[in-house]
């Protein structure tokens, strides 16, 4: 099994290509569901992930054709995918394919949609909580869709005719959620208007994408969305959004170790609550033509307490990240997470680094060490894994993260990246 040896203490220094999102990439790929047609995705990211739905959807009768080109190291190695299904050939998502990822349950929307019916295997993914798929099913009831649970399955169909567009207020915000009923409504007759929608940019670009299928949506980055039901959608190009959330991962990485790094193609608009909290923390955050340029020089790390929040708010899914940075601040700082009940694994592992953290519920407080050591420790889910590299990257000595294919879902070239920068960090096998 691989490693990720890390030996801490430089400062990094360049040029980091942020590549396409993950967490947009995944939707857009099941939106393919939805058209007989071909629907092409520029900037698709090489990552565990990607190629686990890509699976998933060649099951269900999706022909994919890559072309990616990587002209040299100073390119990201982005990649353009053709999906196209002509027909759907099998509406049932099994067990051993959606139980790695729990993004691929989200097949049951376009199948529902595009069918009528569909047979999905409850989700799998990150061990970071229960993550319900109520507010999936409680939506897709509500546009006419008749569900039962049967040995692990959902079992879904529409009514005859096909989903019927409905109002719906989802009872809490749920970015799953809001994909899986915003392409559903796409087919449904009649208008289909979601209530406490989820605004996150990833929404927004699946939003551009099925308009551009032909789809007719408003509101999207709105707590209301509107979609008038449409027969059928056709083919479309789109490029898939740059990753807020390896944005604000090697921002955070530039505060820690200091430096002045360029993150190139990248737009702060997709993550202003995280870069204005970085400033708070002590890091020079400006934009440039080509992106955002990331400066920390000489001054200790300010604590910040933060509260994680759906979009526009402290995003979630950067917080192991910033508890990482807080760890070397010069006081006391608080992190509370109040979207996942069990997102808080990193922080024994930080611990084995020297971290002091306490906790109290959905709450940690973080008092700042002047240095951390490096240590052997492990990844236990996405985010929490990459948490552990950048506290590396500032320890004193050798660092060794384990079950690092966490990692490989959701970064692409990581350990490339930090090493055109100044980093020692390589991936080593057992």
């Amino acid at each position: 099994m691989d490693r990720i040896r890390i030996s801490g203490g430089n400062e990094l220094h360049g040029t980091i290509p942020i590549s396409g999102a993950k967490n947009a990439a995944l939707p857009l790929m099941i939106a393919s569901l939805l058209t007989s047609d071909t629907l092409t995705l520029e900037n698709v990211p090489h990552l565990a992930d990607v190629e686990q739905l890509l699976r998933i959807l060649g099951n269900h009768g999706v022909d994919v054709s890559v072309n990616g080109r990587r002209e040299s190291q100073a390119e990201s190695y982005s990649r353009t995918i053709n999906f196209t299904c002509r027909t759907i050939v099998d509406t049932t998502a099994p067990y051993e394919l959606v139980s790695k990822m729990r993004a691929s349950f989200w097949v049951i929307g376009p199948l529902l949609a595009r069918e009528g019916k569909a047979r999905v295997s409850l989700p799998g993914g990150c061990a970071i909580g229960t993550r319900p798929v109520d507010l999936f099913l409680d939506g897709l009831q509500a546009l006419g869709a008749i569900l039962e649970v049967d040995a692990g399955y959902i079992n879904a169909s529409a009514p005859k005719g096909g989903l019927i567009g409905a109002h719906y207020t989802f009872p809490k915000v749920s970015v799953g959620a809001t994909h899986v009923m915003l392409m559903a409504a796409t087919l449904a007759r009649g208008t289909t208007v979601i209530d406490n929608a989820a605004r996150e940019p990833e929404v927004v670009d699946l939003a551009k994408c099925l308009t551009a299928m032909g789809a007719k949506i408003s509101g999207a980055g709105t707590r209301t969305i509107t979609i008038e039901g449409v027969a059928s959608l056709s083919g479309a190009r789109h490029r898939v959004l740059p990753d807020r959330i390896e944005t604000g991962t090697y921002a955070m990485a530039v505060a820690m170790t200091g430096g002045d790094v360029v993150l190139e193609g990248t737009q702060a608009s997709l993550l202003e609550n995280a870069l204005d909290t970085l400033r708070l923390a002590g890091a020079e955050i400006t934009e440039t033509e080509s992106g955002l340029r990331v400066v920390r020089n000489g001054n200790r790390i300010q604590p910040v307490d933060i509260v994680t929040e759906p979009f526009p708010g402290f995003p979630t899914d950067l917080q192991a990240q910033f508890m990482a940075l807080m760890t070397m601040s010069s006081g006391v700082s608080h992190v509370t997470e109040t979207i996942f009940e069990n997102r808080f694994m990193h922080v024994q592992e930080l611990a084995r680094l020297g971290a002091k953290i306490s906790l109290s519920g959905q709450m940690a407080r973080i008092e700042g060490v002047s240095q951390l050591k490096g240590a052997p420790v492990m990844a236990t889910d996405l985010r929490a894994s990459v948490s552990l590299v950048i506290a590396g990257l500032a320890a004193e000595g050798e660092t060794i993260v384990s079950r690092v294919y966490h990692l490989d879902r959701g970064f692409e070239r990581l350990e490339e990246k930090l090493t055109r920068c100044g980093a020692i960090v390589e991936r080593v096998s057992d």
